[in-house]
């Protein structure tokens, strides 16, 4: 019975916020829909009307929102994934390295000035600061024994400014271009028939299969990424064994939802208890914050020019908002999808397996000084 209650709270949640969402698509904003929700269920968090009944300790609606958002986005991706999305990638993988590496450089040096003026320790700060996403950064600093509250808040505001920021800035971008690029890799529009659902279903089995695996292989976001894997292997191969490329049945409405329930999975968990004690942190996390999404503009800039990948494309790959926030800011703005995923699961896992250890010699360096300073 309870688990009633929270389902349909959840939905009633979801339906609320999309208001917002579709206050802001009236506007002609292609990424409306994902901005205006996030700031609708922001808002519906902060002030927790009793007739939502998030007044509980429960942190936001339930993750299975997300989750299926993010298995809608990989599935959309996995179709759209081909070998022209590799071949750009291997083209130019030692500029991607590099600036990659130079944006993780810029992250380290918004967790020192965090470190400096936010009152909070060293291994904190990088943590908080660090582009590897609301799940993974977490899970990571508390292996460690970084303060795990303040590096959620941080990561929380940094997805939720680079949100609002980035999709509005690219989309301004969008509209202002005589010429918009439209994304290559798009499959045909399938019918509503027999075989296009069919194939709908295969593909759906095929992101859960996919989830699983990526799962076990600890896949960054694995219902995001296993999902889009295990699509575009299964679409590859039955398009080769076929002959030609077959359609699922794949509205446009599908994706709407997905920007939904991931827009409105991440404003509930934002609430006022978050930010008690911490305003001097908040206030200097925010304007690094600000220093950081600008470095990364710099970054996808000269990308662009040195790659010829247009910039729309480069700002959401190397924008510090985590995978399936830019993946699916990049689909509604037609930027090539699979390339901005590539990207952002590949700073994943750098900043996963490289940082943490450079984090824990930062860390015994700051002792070590602060040591010294006391004796």
């Amino acid at each position: 019975m309870k688990g009633n209650s929270v389902f349909f709270q959840s939905i009633l949640f979801i339906l609320i916020s999309s208001i917002g969402g579709i206050i802001l698509s009236l506007s002609g904003m292609s990424i409306g829909w994902m901005v205006g929700t996030l700031v609708m269920a922001t808002i519906l968090a902060f002030s927790r009307p009793v007739f939502l009944n998030l007044a509980t300790e429960r942190k936001g609606i339930p993750k299975y929102w997300l989750y299926i958002g993010q298995a809608i986005l990989g599935i959309e991706l996995g179709q759209k994934i081909n070998q022209s999305v590799l071949v750009t990638f291997t083209e130019h993988w030692s500029t991607i390295l590099i600036i990659l590496l130079v944006s993780v450089g810029f992250s380290l040096i918004s967790g020192f000035v965090l470190w400096k003026w936010g009152q909070t320790d060293l291994l904190t700060s990088f943590f908080g600061t660090a582009p590897g996403g609301m799940s993974a950064m977490p899970g990571i600093a508390e292996e460690v024994g970084a303060n795990t509250a303040v590096v959620s808040i941080i990561q929380a505001m940094r997805v939720f400014l680079v949100v609002l920021t980035v999709p509005l800035f690219v989309s301004y971008l969008e509209i202002r271009s005589t010429a918009p690029q439209e994304l290559s890799t798009q499959p045909p529009a399938g019918e509503f028939e027999m075989l296009s659902v069919l194939w709908t279903v295969i593909l759906a089995i095929a992101a859960i299969g996919g989830y699983y695996v990526g799962k076990y292989l600890r896949f960054p976001a694995p219902w995001l990424v296993g999902s889009m894997v295990t699509v575009a292997i299964v679409q590859m191969i039955a398009s080769a064994y076929t002959g030609h490329y077959i359609v699922a049945w794949w509205p446009h409405i599908v994706i709407t939802l997905s920007q939904i329930f991931i827009a409105a999975s991440i404003g509930s968990r934002f609430h006022k208890r978050m930010f008690v004690g911490l305003q001097r942190t908040v206030l200097v996390a925010f304007f690094s914050t600000i220093g950081l999404i600008l470095s990364m503009f710099v970054c996808a800039y000269i990308v662009s020019k040195i790659t010829g990948i247009p910039f729309i494309t480069a700002a959401l790959a190397f924008a510090p908002g985590g995978i399936a926030e830019m993946t699916t800011t990049s689909v509604v703005l037609h930027a090539d999808a699979p390339f901005v995923v590539v990207v952002q699961v590949f700073r994943v896992l750098v900043v996963s397996l490289v940082l943490p250890p450079i984090f824990r010699l930062l860390n015994q360096w700051g002792e070590r000084k602060m040591h010294s300073h006391v004796s």
